[in-house]
């Protein structure tokens, strides 16, 4: 099993210094990609921006989002991640999510939770058809990604979200779960394949982890706790705190099934050049 590690952003804000000195870094300290996630409200960057700046800053590592898709105009959405495949020589890694259901977030995407898992459903067919150069409500797609297939990956850890990602995904990357969570979801998403007559990659199943070198205050748990709500999970398990216990957390997801990671720090670090060479130390190692 392959295990590849990357780096997530996070929710912070970063100028253009800073990202400039992430993205130079990463591939010399050994990790596999740069990952930035699409929280509207946050003042994170945006991906598709963020990700095209990264292509020219340098031409190897691998570029990867997760991204909201209710909401999207999906031949916009095909369009600009084609081109973004294109322009990065085929380096694009894509995981799609409904968006958070809780605080601003639930507003700003601008489709109800309810319809959110239908815009997925309805979406990703089409995508694939346009990038597969076929024509789908009279409408073309040009450029083709680089990557054939380009493929999708899906989040999400309800029963529905893993039964979807069984049945029309090519991936899964979860987010804030236990290892124990991670490998029922594996099992999960597994079991929809074989009722859909597909298979799903063995090592395309992963996990986002957040890590903080402080234990977490009362806004960071109550943001963990909405996340785990329903679930008998305390949630402030869900971030390892400090490298030793980070280093043990993606042990034991690797134990569980899980083979593709993105660490990212639950805080802005105060050096982001310090930040990434410190976490190299710890956890680059497990990569194989």
């Amino acid at each position: 099993m392959k295990v590849r590690i990357a780096v997530g952003l996070g929710s912070g804000a970063l100028d253009g210094g800073e990202f400039a000195t992430v993205v130079t870094s990463l591939a010399a300290l050994g990790f596999d990609s740069l990952w930035v996630s699409e929280v509207l409200t946050s003042p994170g960057p945006d991906p598709l921006i963020a990700l095209a700046t990264a292509a020219q800053l340098d031409r190897k590592l691998k570029l990867g989002t997760t991204m909201l898709v209710p909401g999207r105009n999906p031949v916009r959405l095909a369009k600009s991640l084609a081109t973004l495949d294109v322009m990065s020589g085929g380096r694009l890694l894509l995981t799609f999510v409904p968006g958070l259901a809780y605080g601003p977030e639930r507003d700003a995407v601008g489709v109800p939770v309810r319809d959110r898992a239908a815009a997925i459903e309805s979406v990703l067919p089409r995508l694939r058809r346009w990038w597969a150069g076929e024509e789908d409500g009279g409408v073309r797609v040009s450029p083709r990604p680089v990557q054939d297939p380009l493929e999708v990956w899906l989040g999400g850890l309800a029963p529905a979200s893993l039964e979807r990602c069984g049945r029309i995904a090519d991936g899964w990357l979860g987010a804030a779960c236990t290892p124990r969570e991670a490998a029922a979801a594996r099992a999960a998403i597994e079991e929809a394949a074989r009722r859909a007559d597909r298979e799903v990659d063995p090592e395309h199943f992963g996990l986002s982890i957040a890590y903080a070198h402080q234990p977490l205050d009362d806004r960071q748990v109550a943001a963990m706790a909405a996340r785990a709500r329903g679930r008998d999970v305390d949630p402030r398990s869900l971030v390892p705190v400090g490298f030793d216990a980070l280093r043990a957390t993606l042990r034991a997801c690797i134990d569980a099934g899980m083979s593709k990671f993105v660490v990212r720090p639950a805080a802005a670090p105060g050096s982001w050049t310090d930040e990434l060479t410190a976490l190299a130390a710890a956890v680059t190692g497990l990569q194989t």
